[in-house]
């Protein structure tokens, strides 16, 4: 088992739907007995970051936004910048997620600008990669992951990825119950790590934690978080539910 320090961050998207809701999820993982050595981030809707950051009274457990844009200020309507996330003292954002990209067209260069911005303004950056199914049975899955890492690459220099963790997410796998086989998701993270060997350093491979996220539950966690180089979960709809405990325990 390596020693890069495992890594769980549950991803609410556009849940719950309320905020008193909310604060029930976080007072369930406020009681909760967590592995002290999991680092736990919690990201709920932008709407919600700031009293959700204030009800969380476990300091194991820090607040993610959920994206945040290129530019610092000006005419985005609708948009959060990486300078205002800080400043409201939230430490991570989530960039390049598959509903990003494909729910709202965001490219591998759009994604990239704002891993810059983020970076630029003291964020750390969750970055999610991944395929389709169509491209994974194609035999296109560390070319396209390859593609979607190279547009940051090429953005950010060597000693800046100590603040990134990489989310390796099978756009199959999100939401539908299907998971990639420990074996399918241990060979992608090897392929990405390798690819940051040959494309940055190979300190950087080595030291870059590497989520997987794809229906992640309390049932598959333990064998997943087993892997050489699998360093925890995105979780996204059982990070709503109890059973986030038992995925941030896997290790435990």
């Amino acid at each position: 088992m390596s020693t890069r320090q495992f890594f769980v961050g549950g991803n609410w998207k556009l849940n719950p739907t309320s905020l008193s809701k909310a604060k029930e999820l976080v007072e369930v993982l406020n009681k909760a007995e967590l592995d002290p050595k999991t680092e736990v981030v919690i990201s709920p809707p932008a709407l919600y970051l700031l009293p959700i950051q204030a009800a969380v009274t476990n300091k194991q457990i820090l607040v993610s936004a959920q994206n945040s844009f290129y530019k610092e200020s000006g005419a985005y309507t609708g948009e959060i910048s990486a300078s205002q996330i800080k400043e409201a003292g939230l430490p991570y954002v989530i960039l390049g997620h598959s509903e990003r990209r494909t729910i709202f067209h965001e490219t591998n260069e759009v994604v990239a600008l704002k891993t810059r911005a983020a970076l630029d303004a003291g964020l750390k950056v969750i970055l999610c990669i991944g395929e389709t199914l169509a491209q994974r049975e194609s035999g296109d899955t560390a070319k396209v992951c390859e593609e979607q890492l190279s547009a940051v690459v090429k953005q950010i220099k060597a000693e800046e990825w100590s603040n990134i963790v990489i989310a390796y997410e099978p756009v199959w796998a999100i939401g539908t119950g299907k998971v990639a086989t420990t074996a399918q998701a241990q060979e992608t993270h090897v392929d990405v790590r390798a690819y940051l060997a040959k494309a940055v350093t190979s300190l950087v491979a080595s030291e870059t934690r590497i989520l997987y996220g794809g229906s992640v539950n309390a049932a598959n966690a333990k064998d997943l978080a087993a892997q050489q180089d699998i360093d925890g979960f995105l979780v996204g709809g059982a990070s709503l539910k109890p059973e986030f405990i038992d995925i941030i325990n896997a290790r435990k």
